[in-house]
Protein backbone atom coordinates (compact mmCIF):
# COMPACT_ATOMS: atom_id res chain seq x y z
CA UNK A 1 0.00 0.00 0.00
CA UNK A 2 1.84 3.19 -1.17
CA UNK A 3 1.64 6.71 0.69
CA UNK A 4 -0.98 7.90 -1.44
CA UNK A 5 -3.13 6.16 0.41
CA UNK A 6 -2.45 6.92 3.96
CA UNK A 7 -5.50 8.78 5.80
CA UNK A 8 -5.20 12.66 5.37
CA UNK A 9 -5.82 14.74 8.07
CA UNK A 10 -7.01 18.01 8.33
CA UNK A 11 -6.20 20.42 10.47
CA UNK A 12 -7.66 23.77 11.46
CA UNK A 13 -5.53 25.96 13.63
CA UNK A 14 -7.73 27.75 16.04
CA UNK A 15 -7.33 31.18 17.92
CA UNK A 16 -3.84 32.10 16.65
CA UNK A 17 -3.27 33.80 20.26
CA UNK A 18 -4.19 30.37 22.43
CA UNK A 19 -2.31 27.01 22.52
CA UNK A 20 -3.95 25.57 19.51
CA UNK A 21 -0.94 26.11 16.99
CA UNK A 22 1.48 24.31 20.21
CA UNK A 23 -0.52 21.34 21.08
CA UNK A 24 -0.95 20.89 16.95
CA UNK A 25 3.30 21.21 16.37
CA UNK A 26 4.03 18.99 19.61
CA UNK A 27 1.74 16.44 18.55
CA UNK A 28 3.37 16.26 14.75
CA UNK A 29 7.26 16.98 15.69
CA UNK A 30 7.77 13.19 16.06
CA UNK A 31 8.72 12.11 12.37
CA UNK A 32 7.13 8.42 12.94
CA UNK A 33 3.92 10.27 12.82
CA UNK A 34 4.14 10.76 9.51
CA UNK A 35 4.25 6.74 8.81
CA UNK A 36 0.57 6.47 10.04
CA UNK A 37 -1.10 9.68 8.28
CA UNK A 38 -0.69 12.55 6.47
CA UNK A 39 -1.35 16.16 8.22
CA UNK A 40 -2.70 19.41 6.38
CA UNK A 41 -2.92 22.57 9.06
CA UNK A 42 -5.06 25.16 7.12
CA UNK A 43 -3.13 28.45 8.44
CA UNK A 44 0.39 29.74 6.50
CA UNK A 45 3.39 28.66 6.06
CA UNK A 46 4.58 31.96 7.15
CA UNK A 47 2.92 32.08 10.87
CA UNK A 48 3.41 28.30 11.54
CA UNK A 49 7.13 28.84 10.96
CA UNK A 50 6.84 31.78 13.82
CA UNK A 51 5.06 29.19 16.08
CA UNK A 52 8.19 26.58 14.95
CA UNK A 53 10.72 29.38 16.07
CA UNK A 54 8.90 30.05 19.21
CA UNK A 55 8.22 26.90 20.72
CA UNK A 56 12.14 25.60 19.62
CA UNK A 57 9.98 22.86 17.64
CA UNK A 58 11.77 20.76 14.67
CA UNK A 59 9.48 19.53 12.01
CA UNK A 60 9.60 19.61 8.79
CA UNK A 61 6.83 22.14 7.38
CA UNK A 62 5.50 22.04 3.40
CA UNK A 63 3.79 25.05 2.49
CA UNK A 64 1.09 24.09 -0.19
CA UNK A 65 -1.47 26.67 -2.23
CA UNK A 66 -3.37 23.88 -3.84
CA UNK A 67 -4.38 20.42 -2.10
CA UNK A 68 -3.47 18.66 -4.84
CA UNK A 69 -0.51 19.56 -3.90
CA UNK A 70 -0.30 17.64 -0.85
CA UNK A 71 3.29 15.88 -0.07
CA UNK A 72 2.53 12.08 2.41
CA UNK A 73 6.27 12.27 3.78
CA UNK A 74 5.65 15.83 4.76
CA UNK A 75 3.46 18.19 7.22
CA UNK A 76 1.63 20.35 4.88
CA UNK A 77 0.41 23.67 5.46
CA UNK A 78 -2.13 24.56 3.24
CA UNK A 79 -1.66 28.74 2.61
CA UNK A 80 -5.10 29.63 3.58
CA UNK A 81 -3.87 33.17 3.84
CA UNK A 82 -1.07 35.15 2.90
CA UNK A 83 -0.72 38.41 4.72
CA UNK A 84 1.42 38.68 8.04
CA UNK A 85 -0.41 38.19 11.20
CA UNK A 86 1.16 39.64 14.85
CA UNK A 87 0.68 37.75 17.63
CA UNK A 88 -0.41 38.62 20.77
CA UNK A 89 -0.43 35.41 23.11
CA UNK A 90 -2.95 35.00 25.61
CA UNK A 91 -5.06 37.82 23.99
CA UNK A 92 -8.86 37.86 22.85
CA UNK A 93 -9.22 39.60 19.41
CA UNK A 94 -11.78 39.61 16.82
CA UNK A 95 -9.32 39.79 13.71
CA UNK A 96 -7.23 37.12 15.49
CA UNK A 97 -10.84 34.97 15.49
CA UNK A 98 -11.56 35.76 11.56
CA UNK A 99 -8.16 33.83 11.12
CA UNK A 100 -9.34 30.74 13.20
CA UNK A 101 -13.13 31.09 10.80
CA UNK A 102 -10.19 31.12 7.58
CA UNK A 103 -8.87 28.34 8.71
CA UNK A 104 -12.49 26.23 9.49
CA UNK A 105 -14.09 27.26 7.10
CA UNK A 106 -10.94 26.08 4.54
CA UNK A 107 -10.99 22.62 6.07
CA UNK A 108 -14.43 21.79 6.06
CA UNK A 109 -14.04 22.56 2.66
CA UNK A 110 -11.62 20.28 1.82
CA UNK A 111 -13.53 18.06 4.20
CA UNK A 112 -16.44 17.93 2.02
CA UNK A 113 -14.46 18.04 -0.87
CA UNK A 114 -12.95 14.50 0.20
CA UNK A 115 -9.23 16.34 0.08
CA UNK A 116 -9.12 15.49 3.54
CA UNK A 117 -10.66 12.58 5.14
CA UNK A 118 -10.95 13.84 9.12
CA UNK A 119 -11.15 16.73 10.75
CA UNK A 120 -9.53 17.74 13.64
CA UNK A 121 -9.90 21.31 15.00
CA UNK A 122 -7.46 23.45 17.48
CA UNK A 123 -9.69 25.21 20.32
CA UNK A 124 -11.48 28.52 19.13
CA UNK A 125 -12.91 31.41 21.18
CA UNK A 126 -16.23 31.96 20.82
CA UNK A 127 -16.59 35.34 21.37
CA UNK A 128 -13.41 36.29 18.86
CA UNK A 129 -14.97 34.27 16.13
CA UNK A 130 -18.67 36.47 15.92
CA UNK A 131 -19.07 38.85 13.04
CA UNK A 132 -21.88 39.34 10.33
CA UNK A 133 -20.35 36.53 8.27
CA UNK A 134 -20.38 34.12 11.66
CA UNK A 135 -22.75 33.75 13.79
CA UNK A 136 -22.40 30.16 15.33
CA UNK A 137 -21.54 29.23 18.58
CA UNK A 138 -19.00 27.29 17.79
CA UNK A 139 -17.63 24.38 16.03
CA UNK A 140 -20.52 21.85 16.28
CA UNK A 141 -23.50 24.00 15.10
CA UNK A 142 -21.15 24.95 12.67
CA UNK A 143 -20.49 21.90 11.28
CA UNK A 144 -23.79 20.98 11.42
CA UNK A 145 -24.95 23.51 8.79
CA UNK A 146 -22.28 22.55 6.74
CA UNK A 147 -22.46 19.06 6.30
CA UNK A 148 -25.17 16.25 6.26
CA UNK A 149 -26.92 14.47 9.37
CA UNK A 150 -27.89 15.89 12.84
CA UNK A 151 -24.45 16.47 15.04
CA UNK A 152 -24.71 15.14 18.58
CA UNK A 153 -21.75 16.19 20.76
CA UNK A 154 -20.17 12.87 22.49
CA UNK A 155 -17.26 13.51 24.56
CA UNK A 156 -14.78 9.88 24.36
CA UNK A 157 -11.73 8.90 26.83
CA UNK A 158 -11.18 5.03 25.67
CA UNK A 159 -14.69 3.07 26.61
CA UNK A 160 -16.54 6.17 28.60
CA UNK A 161 -18.66 8.07 25.74
CA UNK A 162 -20.94 11.10 27.12
CA UNK A 163 -23.12 12.24 24.72
CA UNK A 164 -25.63 15.61 25.32
CA UNK A 165 -29.43 16.13 24.71
CA UNK A 166 -28.78 19.81 25.12
CA UNK A 167 -26.04 21.11 24.26
CA UNK A 168 -24.62 25.20 24.23
CA UNK A 169 -28.11 26.37 25.98
CA UNK A 170 -29.15 28.43 29.23
CA UNK A 171 -30.10 26.68 32.31
CA UNK A 172 -32.94 28.39 32.29
CA UNK A 173 -33.98 27.07 28.47
CA UNK A 174 -33.22 24.07 28.91
CA UNK A 175 -36.41 21.67 29.83
CA UNK A 176 -38.21 23.78 27.04
CA UNK A 177 -35.63 22.80 24.95
CA UNK A 178 -36.25 18.66 25.91
CA UNK A 179 -39.03 17.62 23.42
CA UNK A 180 -39.60 13.60 22.84
CA UNK A 181 -38.69 14.20 19.66
CA UNK A 182 -35.70 15.40 20.69
CA UNK A 183 -34.93 12.47 23.06
CA UNK A 184 -35.41 10.09 20.35
CA UNK A 185 -33.30 11.64 17.91
CA UNK A 186 -30.38 11.78 20.35
CA UNK A 187 -30.62 8.33 21.69
CA UNK A 188 -31.15 6.84 18.09
CA UNK A 189 -28.02 8.80 17.36
CA UNK A 190 -25.98 7.80 19.84
CA UNK A 191 -26.82 3.76 19.10
CA UNK A 192 -25.87 4.65 15.72
CA UNK A 193 -22.60 6.14 15.98
CA UNK A 194 -21.44 3.26 18.68
CA UNK A 195 -22.47 0.80 15.99
CA UNK A 196 -20.83 3.01 13.05
CA UNK A 197 -18.17 4.72 14.15
CA UNK A 198 -16.67 2.01 16.89
CA UNK A 199 -17.48 -1.02 16.34
CA UNK A 200 -20.55 -2.42 19.35
CA UNK A 201 -22.71 -4.53 17.91
CA UNK A 202 -25.35 -3.97 20.89
CA UNK A 203 -24.41 -0.96 22.47
CA UNK A 204 -26.09 -0.10 26.00
CA UNK A 205 -27.25 3.70 26.54
CA UNK A 206 -28.01 5.30 29.92
CA UNK A 207 -29.86 8.12 30.08
CA UNK A 208 -29.35 10.80 33.13
CA UNK A 209 -32.31 12.31 34.52
CA UNK A 210 -33.38 16.33 34.01
CA UNK A 211 -34.01 16.76 37.51
CA UNK A 212 -32.40 16.54 40.33
CA UNK A 213 -33.38 13.02 41.43
CA UNK A 214 -35.32 12.53 38.94
CA UNK A 215 -37.91 14.64 40.08
CA UNK A 216 -38.40 12.85 43.29
CA UNK A 217 -42.06 11.69 41.97
CA UNK A 218 -42.74 15.12 40.74
CA UNK A 219 -41.34 16.93 44.14
CA UNK A 220 -38.61 18.56 42.22
CA UNK A 221 -39.98 18.28 38.58
CA UNK A 222 -42.68 16.28 36.60
CA UNK A 223 -40.04 16.18 33.21
CA UNK A 224 -38.48 12.32 34.16
CA UNK A 225 -41.65 10.83 34.93
CA UNK A 226 -43.92 12.61 32.37
CA UNK A 227 -41.33 12.66 29.25
CA UNK A 228 -38.50 11.08 29.75
CA UNK A 229 -39.47 7.13 31.15
CA UNK A 230 -42.09 6.75 28.74
CA UNK A 231 -39.87 7.31 25.61
CA UNK A 232 -37.16 5.34 27.08
CA UNK A 233 -40.12 2.53 27.65
CA UNK A 234 -41.15 2.88 24.20
CA UNK A 235 -37.60 2.84 22.32
CA UNK A 236 -36.16 -0.07 24.81
CA UNK A 237 -39.42 -2.31 23.69
CA UNK A 238 -38.19 -1.30 19.88
CA UNK A 239 -34.80 -3.46 20.68
CA UNK A 240 -32.49 -0.20 21.82
CA UNK A 241 -30.83 -1.20 24.79
CA UNK A 242 -31.53 2.48 26.66
CA UNK A 243 -31.52 2.46 30.69
CA UNK A 244 -32.75 5.26 33.05
CA UNK A 245 -33.43 7.62 33.91
CA UNK A 246 -30.27 8.38 36.66
CA UNK A 247 -30.03 9.98 39.10
CA UNK A 248 -27.24 12.34 38.08
CA UNK A 249 -25.61 12.99 41.72
CA UNK A 250 -24.63 9.60 42.39
CA UNK A 251 -23.98 8.00 38.71
CA UNK A 252 -20.19 8.65 38.40
CA UNK A 253 -19.47 8.53 41.97
CA UNK A 254 -21.11 4.95 42.52
CA UNK A 255 -18.87 3.41 39.27
CA UNK A 256 -22.09 2.89 37.45
CA UNK A 257 -20.86 4.69 34.29
CA UNK A 258 -18.60 1.33 33.78
CA UNK A 259 -21.74 -0.88 33.37
CA UNK A 260 -22.78 1.33 30.03
CA UNK A 261 -21.06 1.85 26.66
CA UNK A 262 -22.30 5.13 26.90
CA UNK A 263 -24.17 7.84 28.90
CA UNK A 264 -26.61 10.84 27.54
CA UNK A 265 -26.64 13.93 29.89
CA UNK A 266 -29.75 16.37 29.75
CA UNK A 267 -27.37 19.18 29.55
CA UNK A 268 -23.73 20.47 29.11
CA UNK A 269 -22.72 20.46 32.89
CA UNK A 270 -24.34 17.47 33.62
CA UNK A 271 -22.27 15.74 31.33
CA UNK A 272 -19.17 17.65 31.00
CA UNK A 273 -18.15 18.37 34.71
CA UNK A 274 -18.16 14.17 35.69
CA UNK A 275 -16.26 13.47 31.59
CA UNK A 276 -13.69 16.18 32.74
CA UNK A 277 -13.48 15.27 36.08
CA UNK A 278 -12.70 11.75 34.93
CA UNK A 279 -10.45 12.52 32.01
CA UNK A 280 -9.61 16.16 31.42
CA UNK A 281 -6.56 16.75 28.87
CA UNK A 282 -6.90 12.84 27.58
CA UNK A 283 -10.37 13.43 26.63
CA UNK A 284 -11.32 14.16 23.03
CA UNK A 285 -14.85 16.10 21.79
CA UNK A 286 -16.28 13.90 18.58
CA UNK A 287 -19.09 15.51 16.42
CA UNK A 288 -20.94 12.12 16.10
CA UNK A 289 -24.06 11.71 13.55
CA UNK A 290 -22.68 13.64 10.89
CA UNK A 291 -21.59 12.32 7.14
CA UNK A 292 -17.87 12.93 8.40
CA UNK A 293 -15.69 12.89 11.36
CA UNK A 294 -14.73 15.96 13.49
CA UNK A 295 -12.88 15.78 16.92
CA UNK A 296 -10.87 18.29 18.95
CA UNK A 297 -9.37 18.14 22.32
CA UNK A 298 -11.50 18.64 25.39
CA UNK A 299 -9.92 21.71 26.04
CA UNK A 300 -10.21 25.42 24.86
CA UNK A 301 -7.74 27.85 24.18
CA UNK A 302 -6.13 28.65 27.44
CA UNK A 303 -4.79 31.78 27.19
CA UNK A 304 -3.42 31.91 30.53
CA UNK A 305 -0.58 29.57 29.13
CA UNK A 306 -0.40 30.39 25.45
CA UNK A 307 3.11 30.97 24.21
CA UNK A 308 4.52 29.82 27.58
CA UNK A 309 5.38 26.37 25.95
CA UNK A 310 4.22 24.17 28.82
CA UNK A 311 0.67 23.34 27.11
CA UNK A 312 -0.10 19.79 27.33
CA UNK A 313 -0.93 18.18 23.99
CA UNK A 314 -2.05 14.95 24.64
CA UNK A 315 -5.57 15.59 24.65
CA UNK A 316 -5.00 17.00 20.75
CA UNK A 317 -3.09 13.92 19.95
CA UNK A 318 -5.62 11.68 20.92
CA UNK A 319 -8.45 13.29 18.95
CA UNK A 320 -5.58 12.93 16.09
CA UNK A 321 -5.79 9.22 16.37
CA UNK A 322 -9.74 8.89 17.50
CA UNK A 323 -10.39 10.55 14.23
CA UNK A 324 -8.64 7.59 12.69
CA UNK A 325 -9.71 5.03 14.58
CA UNK A 326 -13.57 6.07 13.81
CA UNK A 327 -12.70 6.52 10.33
CA UNK A 328 -11.18 3.42 9.89
CA UNK A 329 -14.16 1.72 12.02
CA UNK A 330 -16.71 3.58 9.66
CA UNK A 331 -14.85 1.89 6.84
CA UNK A 332 -15.03 -1.41 8.09
CA UNK A 333 -18.61 -1.12 8.97
CA UNK A 334 -19.32 -0.33 5.53
CA UNK A 335 -17.46 -3.06 4.17
CA UNK A 336 -19.09 -6.12 6.27
CA UNK A 337 -22.67 -3.61 5.63
CA UNK A 338 -22.21 -4.41 1.62
CA UNK A 339 -20.96 -7.81 2.51
CA UNK A 340 -22.47 -9.75 5.49
CA UNK A 341 -20.94 -12.91 4.89
CA UNK A 342 -17.01 -11.29 5.18
CA UNK A 343 -15.73 -11.22 8.29
CA UNK A 344 -12.21 -9.96 7.83
CA UNK A 345 -10.56 -7.01 5.05
CA UNK A 346 -7.36 -6.45 4.27
CA UNK A 347 -7.34 -2.89 4.93
CA UNK A 348 -4.32 -2.11 7.91
CA UNK A 349 -4.86 0.13 10.39
CA UNK A 350 -4.47 3.90 9.46
CA UNK A 351 -4.67 3.34 6.08
CA UNK A 352 -8.06 3.93 3.48
CA UNK A 353 -9.22 1.32 1.67
CA UNK A 354 -8.08 1.02 -2.10
CA UNK A 355 -11.03 2.92 -4.42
Amino acid sequence: MNNQNKIVVGISIGDLNGIGSEVVLKTLQDPRILDFFTPVIFASLEIMNFFKNHYHIECNLFGIDKLDAINHKKINVFNTWKESVTINFGSENPKIGSYAIKSLSASVAALKSNKVDVLVTAPINKSSIQSEDFNYPGHTDFLNSELEGESLMLMIKDSLRIGLLTDHVAVKDISKKITKELIEKKIKTVKDSLVKDFGIGKPKIAVLGINPHNGDHGVIGSEDDTLLRPVLKNLFDEGILVYGPYAADSFFGSGNFENFDAIIASYHDQGLVPFKTLSFGKGVNYTSGLNKIRTSPDHGTAFDIAGKNIADHASFKAAVFNAIHIFNKREEHQVLSNNPLKTSTNKKPFYKKKQ
